[in-house]
């Protein structure tokens, strides 16, 4: 098994949010559920420019595979100049998670901090949840 992002030290640039950095392996028979959060999620908003924060919670069911973690944080690191509303930011991670890794189920929920007294929670659901 060759991991493409799992090394020492390795060179990151923000770029546009892209799927392949997406590390997979075998998911193991006794696996129910998985659930990875990334509590310093960034991007942009995309009329101000401003910074949005978010804690993101990733939730699948394996089908054949799981996700690497350094490998999603890279992923989720592309976001951080994606001017992206909250609500298209969950619904494409969910969709390159479920084109990467076939879960029987999976979803994202996006906790964004409060920007002007109101904050956003959205979630994106696919499969057979």
């Amino acid at each position: 098994m060759e991991f493409k992002h799992l090394k020492e030290k390795e060179e990151f640039q923000f770029k546009k949010p892209d799927p392949s950095v997406l590390d997979t392996f075998a998911a193991p028979h006794s696996i129910n559920e998985v659930h990875l959060v990334c509590k310093e999620f960034t991007s942009l908003c995309p009329v101000t420019g401003q910074p949005d924060y978010a804690a993101i919670i990733i939730s699948y069911e394996p089908s054949h595979f799981c996700l690497e973690s350094k490998s999603v944080k890279l992923y989720l690191g592309m976001y951080r100049n994606e001017g992206s509303f909250a609500e298209h930011i969950c619904g494409r991670i969910s969709q390159h998670i479920m084109e990467v890794i076939k879960p029987k189920w999976v979803s994202v929920q996006g906790n964004f901090a409060s920007r002007g007294g109101v904050a956003i929670e959205v979630k994106s659901e696919r499969g057979e949840i």
